[in-house]
């Protein structure tokens, strides 16, 4: 993979297909590549060209020692636009890869045609703070989790109780991420992205850029509520929310998923 020195960093990038370019930010613990099962052959089919990249803590770019912060990625994002010459371009993110495109939208709008911002938030609530320290938890403690265990906890946050009650479905998902290691990843670093969100809706409330909220019903992550209140407070925004998936739905409804980012993306 190419690579591209910004904020003090290398990060690799990977760039497919031919015309108007779509840069994909991933969410936390998760490489680049996930965007190619589904996502970047459907926006290549689309006519545009798709960029997709590793953000620090990823094995690919660089992952400096410390915690992160939001800013920090941010910074990393508007850097590779930058360096690769794409601004202003479209954006698609997930999870904390959408929470860093809305922050990216807000600083740096020059930067971004227009952004769709999948399994987002504007702020923690008190359910997800306990999930995130108690993630933090178990990895300070150094406790190792047998592969198995972590792929069937991955499955049971990450997926929609229409997968879980498909038995080949399940399997398949089960085996995907026991192979992978379930959600162990050596992104430690990442671990405080989300808790350094604090609270955007105020700000979000300046945003001047197109934007598109994608939330997924059965989201245990960025649940429907709290992604509406992203679309709730950027101007002009909408809202679409996708039945029968839960945080990793871009893998489980992936056409539904595709549409809906390509509809958006060819109005703006």
């Amino acid at each position: 993979m190419p690579f591209v020195n910004t904020n003090g960093i290398r990060l690799a990038y990977e760039r497919q297909g031919r015309g108007e370019p779509v840069l994909l930010i991933m969410g936390s613990g998760a490489a680049g590549r996930v965007w190619t099962m589904h996502q970047t052959p459907a926006l290549n089919a689309a006519g545009y060209e798709t960029i997709t990249f590793d953000n620090r803590g990823i094995a690919g770019s660089d992952a400096p020692p410390g915690m992160y912060t939001l800013d920090d990625l941010v910074a990393d994002t508007a850097g590779l636009i930058e360096e690769l010459g794409i601004g202003p371009c479209r954006v698609v993110g997930t999870s904390m890869g959408a929470m860093i495109a809305q922050e990216l939208v807000l600083s740096r709008p020059d930067l971004v045609r227009s952004a769709v911002l999948m399994s987002t938030r504007a702020r923690s609530d008190a359910l997800r703070r306990a999930q995130s320290a108690a993630d933090r938890a178990l990895r300070e403690s150094g406790v190792t989790l047998p592969p198995s265990y972590e792929a069937l906890r991955t499955v049971l946050e990450m997926m929609s109780p229409t997968t879980l009650n498909n038995e080949a479905a399940v399997a398949t998902w089960l085996e995907i991420f026991e192979l992978s290691g379930g959600s162990s990843n050596d992104a430690a670093g990442q671990d405080t992205v989300s808790d350094s969100l604090g609270d955007r809706r105020d700000a979000l409330r300046g945003a001047t850029v197109p934007c598109r909220v994608i939330s997924f019903s059965d989201d245990l992550i960025c649940p429907p509520h709290l992604a509406a209140e992203v679309a709730d407070a950027i101007p002009g925004c909408d809202l679409v929310e996708i039945p029968g998936c839960g945080h990793l739905g871009y893998l489980e409804r992936p056409e539904t998923v595709n549409a809906a980012i390509v509809e958006f993306l060819d109005k703006y």
